[in-house]
């Protein structure tokens, strides 16, 4: 891989002379060791390996989080099971899942090693992490309310994730208002009509203050986060894929009911 040496050596030359060109020299470098890595991370082989680490390290993390209170309530289990049935898998798979979530609520799993792997896999594709944790906080609220217990071990694995405290609190926001949206204005706790519209400001991640051009800005960026084709060239297994594709669902109809709100501008 030398074009970006090439390339960029001879734009130096012609600019700078000899100076430019070992600058252009370095820069190509640069360029070409990246486009490289770029390319061995999308190769099929590697994909592959990232796909089946996402699902390991999922229900590794989901095990560890719902025991993170003591005890692993039957509302966590339920989800777990849920999500299991929601993503379609096969009977070897669902077996394989559970004997991963057990694994990581077992009192002697080790957190640390199990993320690190995940690191090390998945590289530094923050979407990857991002979607991660959002299955995780999920199954975190899936009794209705996130404890301390549960909060603290969130911040854990987002701090070993190389994820700022205030960037998780962030996604805790948003998911536990796309969660409550999910259910319909008025639904879960009870709120009303002012408290729904709230909900939805928040599922998308801003105030609602926010002016119509950041407002869309920030949907469109969520919406396309969530994209099933983005995912799964991000190495999201596929069978993933309709979880995020829930989320979606939710972002959307928060994003319209805020432009109702605002007379559909």
């Amino acid at each position: 891989m030398f074009y970006g040496k090439i390339v960029a050596g001879l734009l130096g030359l012609l600019l700078g002379g000899p100076i430019g060109l070992v600058i252009g020299l370095l820069l190509g470098h640069y360029f070409d060791r990246g486009l490289a890595r770029a390319q061995l991370f999308a190769s099929p082989e590697n994909l592959a390996r990232i796909q089946r680490n996402f699902f390991e390290t999922s229900f590794l993390l989901q095990g560890f989080l719902a025991k993170a209170d003591g005890r692993v309530s039957e509302a966590e289990v339920a989800h777990t099971e849920a999500i299991i049935r929601q993503m379609g898998l096969s009977a070897d798979q669902r077996r394989e899942a559970i004997g991963l979530f057990k694994r990581g609520s077992a009192p002697d799993f080790q957190l640390e090693p199990v993320v690190s792997e995940f690191l090390q896999i998945c590289g530094s594709q923050r979407q990857l992490v991002q979607n991660l944790l959002l299955f995780l906080i999920s199954l975190a609220h899936a009794d209705g309310q996130l404890d301390s217990t549960e909060r603290d071990a969130l911040h854990r694995i987002g701090r070993l994730m190389g994820l700022p405290a205030a960037v998780l609190d962030q996604l805790l926001r948003m998911a536990q208002a796309q969660g409550r949206f999910h259910q319909g204005p008025g639904g879960g706790t009870g709120a009303g009509p002012d408290t729904s519209l709230a909900d939805a400001y928040a599922a998308l991640g801003v105030s609602a203050d926010v002016n119509d051009r950041d407002l869309k800005r920030a949907y469109r960026k969520l919406m396309s986060e969530n994209h099933p084709d983005k995912l799964i060239a991000k190495g999201v297994p596929e069978h993933m894929i309709k979880l995020a594709t829930e989320r979606s669902q939710e972002i959307q109809a928060a994003y319209e009911m805020v432009r109702k709100h605002r007379g559909g501008r």
